[in-house]
């Protein structure tokens, strides 16, 4: 791990336990890891990628290249998902769609978003918690606020039948725990996305779960929606990890639904904001994520879907009524026990690493390597 992050550090409590992928930089290039019983198998020759290697489950540890213990391996982890589309689910939480009206109505202007707070807490607060999406109840709560002027696209997608579903990130550009994380040079009010990430397997199954970051930037989105795109994807503005744990008897859909996420921001001025996600406030159910995801799509190298937060950062942090916002050094910490810890430090995506490796870059270093075989070039 890079830094003084330390890799143990950022592992669940169980990890001896469980069963995780992740992916690792060896000295000829990135490698598929098992960690089966805390020891780490080089998976490569068995599936040069992730994405391939979840085709392959379960999986025996035996038919990989046993690297030793976790703790004692030196490379570097990188990001846990490869060749997997990056999407992700916009306002799952009614505090993340009062949160979202609330920028469209600020336009953008941090200075302007309490006054417009308070009205609409005051309005749709408590009901909003308590409709179910796609209801009689919540059809009824949408004509209420049409009436008084408060409707919006975002409540369209917290309480109307269809769920947000947009993509995150191209494939391969997602940072790994310990990378930095890159907030745009230009955005004035942006906050870390502490979530959950589902794994999804090409037959639409959720296969397991890891850590994620879906940077927002409150500014530009608030603008306007349609600065979605500008607003969610740049330079290192997605991390995933540590690694990926693997339903199994242990860990299931369950623990993903029951989880509560911790977030920690340490500034470099001494500033810190703690901030919690809890699963069980999530408007859809995981699953039904999963599902309208895969409606009218197919995913042949499978995905990696983000489940949302209810984390909103409205506390100030320079001037009042400024709220949240990061700074260049920020160290964001997402935590919850089953799956670990995924540490990032802010910088701007100017400044961050390039992306440099990308679909090519990789299938030249895995044919370099010997690790496509005829059927793997099938379906590479």
């Amino acid at each position: 791990m890079p830094g003084d992050i330390a890799l143990l550090d950022c592992l669940p409590g169980d990890w001896r336990d469980g069963l995780f992928l992740g992916r690792v930089q060896t000295a000829e290039g990135p490698s598929p890891i098992l960690v089966a019983a805390g020891v780490a198998y080089d998976m490569s020759r068995v599936a040069p990628t992730v994405a391939q290697l979840v085709e392959q489950l379960p999986l025996s540890p035996d038919t990989g290249e046993a690297l030793g213990p976790l703790e004692t391996i030196a490379l570097p982890l990188l990001s846990p998902v490869d060749l997997q589309c990056v999407k992700a689910c916009g306002v799952t939480f009614a505090l993340s769609a009062l949160e979202r009206v609330i920028e469209e109505r600020a336009r953008g202007d941090a200075s302007a978003a309490a006054d417009i707070r308070a009205r609409l807490e005051e309005r749709v607060g408590g009901s909003i918690r308590a409709v179910v999406p796609g209801t009689p109840e919540a059809a009824a709560l949408k004509a209420a606020l049409i009436e008084d002027g408060l409707w919006s696209q975002y409540l369209e997608v917290a309480i109307g039948p269809d769920a947000e579903v947009f993509t995150k990130a191209p494939v391969l550009s997602t940072v790994g725990a310990g990378a930095q994380i890159g907030i745009r040079s230009d955005s004035t009010w942006n906050n870390p996305e502490p979530e959950i990430v589902l794994i999804v397997d090409a037959a639409g199954s959720a296969i397991g779960a890891t850590l994620g970051n879906d940077v927002n930037l409150r500014d530009f989105e608030g603008r306007s929606a349609l600065l979605l795109g500008k607003a969610k994807d740049n330079n290192a503005s997605c991390s995933l990890g540590p690694l990926i744990r693997l339903f199994d008897d242990g860990f299931t859909i369950d623990d993903v639904r029951n989880a509560e996420v911790e977030l920690t921001i340490d500034g470099p001025e001494g500033y810190r904001l703690d901030g919690v996600s809890s699963m069980n406030q999530i408007s859809r159910d995981p699953l039904e994520l999963v599902r309208q995801t895969l409606s009218e799509h197919q995913y042949p190298d499978g995905f990696a879907l983000f489940l949302g937060t209810l984390f909103a950062p409205v506390q100030d942090r320079d001037e009042p009524g400024r709220g949240f916002t990061h700074k260049v050094g920020d160290r964001v910490a997402i935590s919850t026990p089953r799956l670990g810890k995924l540490v990032n430090q802010v910088v701007t995506s100017k400044e961050a690493a390039p992306w440099d490796f990308g679909l090519s870059a990789l299938m030249t270093n895995l044919a370099a390597r010997g690790l496509l075989t005829t059927q793997q070039k099938e379906t590479a």
